[in-house]
């Protein structure tokens, strides 16, 4: 069956994936996955509570959290419907115009969250290399203008991405290896030329998280500089102790990203349980963890949320 892709593309529908070889058992898979949603959604929502209602968490740093918790809480929801509906329900058929949606979301959300970590590793250069210019350097309009940029960034990402699709025609089984739409996935479906669609989609991944991640360790190495430049042990602790919850974001995104990326390009032999694995790690690992890091280990949000839950009891 060959499909054109100006025609009747728009008939066109994909099988997703759940967890191959227990199917029988994604009733119970499930489960722990609602669960992580639920964590992940809640944790997030509770995070940017945290920062808008509290005068005393207005500030750069936490401007920047509330955007990479809004960020892996959008894309939570982009994946919680085709999830859940094939653990749950077993709904596999996904339409194209739904899918590319998802797709769209998925990445451009994966480009945001990669461009925020690199903003969040710039804010602690800044207060930790250069304190006293901080404030007139990370002003609030500043801020604002970072968020545009990002926003724009992943816009000019996915559009040629979207655009390179719409060329391709599908002609054998469209079987996806995710229980979601992922770029790689979608175009090992097509029968047409994709040498185009991957070369762009491995320029868009080595142009974003690709360049992000060399910059972000580039910031650090500044930054372990001047931390151990620093005379008194108490005060170097300190100002790196700001930076852990930064290091587990950065660490929780871009291992399972380098890992899933890998396994689409150059793991064709590998068992599909391991796509499945690092998919799941993809989508769930920074999204649930993040809220749980930045609870833990950053003071002032671990006291507004106990705060919270205390009036609630009274």
């Amino acid at each position: 069956m060959s499909i054109l892709p100006n025609t009747t593309i728009i008939s066109l529908t994909f099988l997703l994936t759940g967890i191959p070889g227990l199917e029988a058992y994604h009733t119970w898979f499930s489960i722990p996955f609602c669960f992580l949603y639920a964590i992940a959604i809640s944790g997030n929502s509770m995070i940017l509570y945290i920062i808008i209602t509290n005068q005393n968490l207005h500030e750069p740093m936490y401007y920047l959290l509330s955007m990479l918790s809004a960020t892996d809480m959008c894309l939570s929801l982009s994946t919680i419907p085709t999830t859940l509906g094939v653990l749950c329900l077993n709904i596999q058929k996904i339409g194209w115009n739904i899918c590319i949606s998802q797709m769209f979301f998925i990445h451009f959300l994966t480009v945001m969250e990669s461009s925020v970590l690199l903003a969040m590793a710039f804010d602690r250069y800044i207060a930790i290399c250069n304190p006293l210019r901080y404030a007139t350097i990370l002003t609030p309009s500043r801020i604002i203008q970072i968020g545009l940029m990002i926003v724009g960034r992943g816009t000019l990402i996915m559009i040629p991405l979207l655009l390179l699709l719409k060329r391709l025609s599908f002609c054998r089984d469209n079987i996806l290896s995710h229980s979601y739409c992922y770029h790689p996935d979608i175009i090992k479906c097509s029968c047409s030329n994709i040498r185009v669609n991957s070369i762009y989609g491995l320029f868009a991944l080595l142009s974003t998280s690709g360049l992000d991640a060399p910059l972000i360790g580039l910031s650090y190495m500044f930054i372990i500089h001047a931390v151990f430049n620093i005379a008194s042990p108490e005060e170097r602790y300190k100002a790196f102790n700001t930076c852990i919850s930064h290091i587990g974001a950065v660490a929780i995104f871009y291992i399972p990203l380098i890992g899933l990326s890998a396994v689409h390009r150059w793991g064709k032999k590998a068992p599909p349980f391991v796509h499945t694995l690092m998919s799941n790690a993809f989508l769930l690992l920074p999204p649930v963890l993040n809220p749980v890091i930045y609870s833990v280990k950053t003071k002032q949000i671990r006291k507004a949320i106990i705060k919270v839950f205390l009036r609630k009891d009274y």
